[in-house]
């Protein structure tokens, strides 16, 4: 057991990358259950060694805990560091938890190359553990650019009938932004003589160099999350991949980006983001109310609520870029929520698809009459999503709107349109979806969910209404070190050059 807590967080990597590992080796298609049970028992070990880092988390601590560090490339001064604060402790359980969904949601779905996805899966949480982990530059960089493999895949190999397009957009965006990131480790290496994210943070950087180097990290992190306007290969994505792919698309990929602003871009170069934090307000804000009303006028499912995912996450550069706590801890629990309700709301659409093949919103209507339990998870789902009261959906981003009614009212006043865009484009998908009339003959021939099903969704229901009306569970992690952080950006790293006497010269 000591061995297992001086190690919880390479546990937490590489036990279900080594389940991945068994599971392309024992699993194949011939023998379909025991390749699932596998990768089942694999991703719940997984979730469970996650739960540590939760319940022997010291509130108290603002700096990172669990850490793990040994040398790795000592040529190059590269170790094997890993730790943990308060923001990355939910994100990783989120990722374990998440792995677990997909596992189950594929239990009937996927008939071929079974062994693969699930081990794609299995290997991508992770990797992204990984990167929610890494302490040294290069390891994260090596979990990042490597999460995208079995993402590609997952598009590449079970994705729809464009998935070619897809994946190579999503893959030439993301890689592109992060070789500005890879120049931005090798200058601060050059600096520092190191890869530790500790030095950089007492690392003091010129304000020119502090602009260059956001700008680097942001191209990496904008395209990410994504922001306006390097948001297009999103929607893409999304409307190739499987469910699976959507989900852990939208519920963790994405805050990828959003974790690695607070982690690099904003601690390593303060100067140069309060510098920009005007920008970035500004970009939050048209992702927010342009994005919103851009998925108004969609007419496939997927593509409305990936558009949906670009608005939210809007609020969480939005929570970054004001530097007050109430922002800062509002955007990391609107990450969280947005991970439950995204998952769910990509997952009912997987349900629909499943048995009609259909994500167009005019091939639907009348669904609440054939699956009626069904439209009842769906339609919770979609109150969240617009910000209802008691769902988890509202809290993030009512504390973001509170924080920003401090920093400047008329940014309040764009953001919280978001409560009337969200409901607008939510509420029309549902109304057109689920009520009325039956539309057609295969609505009248669906189905309602099966156990499976039902357990899945029952369970986000409860993380989506539980979390809405007690978030404390996640805010008491996120206060030392938010202050914490807080405190850091306060304080200029621009050196200070002392002038010398003319006398002395």
């Amino acid at each position: 057991m000591n061995l297992f807590n001086q190690h919880i967080l390479s546990f937490a990597i590489w036990l279900p990358i080594l389940a991945g590992v068994i599971v392309l080796l024992l699993g194949s298609d011939q023998n379909a259950n025991r390749t699932r049970w596998v990768a089942l028992v694999g991703a719940v070990i997984s979730f469970l060694v996650t739960i540590p880092l939760y319940t022997g988390f010291q509130l108290q601590i603002g700096t990172f805990q669990f850490e793990e560090s040994a040398s790795w490339i000592p040529a190059f001064n590269i170790y094997y560091h890993l730790g943990a604060d308060g923001f990355s402790v939910p994100l990783i359980l989120l990722t374990s938890f998440t792995t677990v969904l997909v596992v189950i949601a594929a239990w009937e779905v996927i008939t071929k190359s079974i062994a693969q996805y699930m081990a794609a899966f299995l290997i991508m949480s992770g990797l992204m553990i990984g990167v929610f982990s890494a302490l040294d530059a290069i390891l994260y960089y090596v979990f990042w650019e490597a999460m995208l493999i079995p993402m590609f895949l997952v598009i590449g190999i079970w994705g729809g009938p464009n998935r070619v397009y897809a994946t190579i957009k999503f893959f030439l965006y993301t890689l592109l932004g992060s070789l500005l990131m890879l120049v931005a480790f090798i200058y601060l290496y050059h600096q520092t003589g190191s890869f530790a994210l500790t030095d950089y943070y007492a690392l003091p950087i010129s304000m020119s160099a502090q602009i260059w180097i956001f700008i680097a990290f942001f191209m990496a992190f904008a395209v990410k999350i994504p922001m306006w306007p390097v948001h297009t290969w999103l929607p893409d994505a999304h409307v190739e991949a499987p469910t699976g792919g959507s989900v852990v698309l939208a519920a963790i990929a994405l805050k990828l980006g959003g974790y690695s602003f607070l982690r690099f871009a904003m601690p390593i170069a303060p100067d140069a983001a309060h510098y920009f934090a005007n920008t970035m307000v500004t970009l939050s804000l048209i992702a927010i109310v342009y994005i919103a009303l851009v998925a108004l006028v969609q007419k496939d499912m997927k593509k409305l609520i990936a558009y949906s995912s670009i608005s939210h996450m809007g609020f969480v550069t939005l929570g970054f870029f004001m530097f007050s706590q109430l922002g800062l801890e509002g955007a990391v629990v609107q990450m969280i929520s947005h991970g439950f309700i995204s998952s769910a709301m990509f997952l009912c659409v997987g349900v629909l698809y499943d048995r009609m093949h259909s994500r167009q919103i005019a091939d639907y209507g009348g669904v609440v009459n054939t699956m009626p339990i069904f439209a009842a998870f769906a339609v919770l789902f979609a109150m969240a999503n617009s910000g209802l009261p008691g769902t988890s959906g509202f809290v993030g981003e009512f504390m973001v709107i509170l924080a920003a009614v401090k920093f400047n009212f008329w940014v309040a006043f764009l953001a919280a349109t978001t409560l009337i865009f969200g409901a607008a484009y939510t509420l029309w998908m549902t109304k057109r979806v689920f009520y009325g009339a039956i539309a057609n003959t295969h609505v009248a021939e669906l189905t309602d969910i099966n156990a499976r099903e039902f357990i899945i969704l029952a369970t986000l229901a409860l993380l989506v209404i539980g979390f809405g009306v007690y978030p404390e569970p996640i805010t008491t992690l996120l206060q030392a070190t938010s202050a914490e952080f807080l405190t850091h950006m306060q304080t200029t790293k621009i050196p200070i050059i002392s002038s010398v006497p003319a006398a002395s010269i």
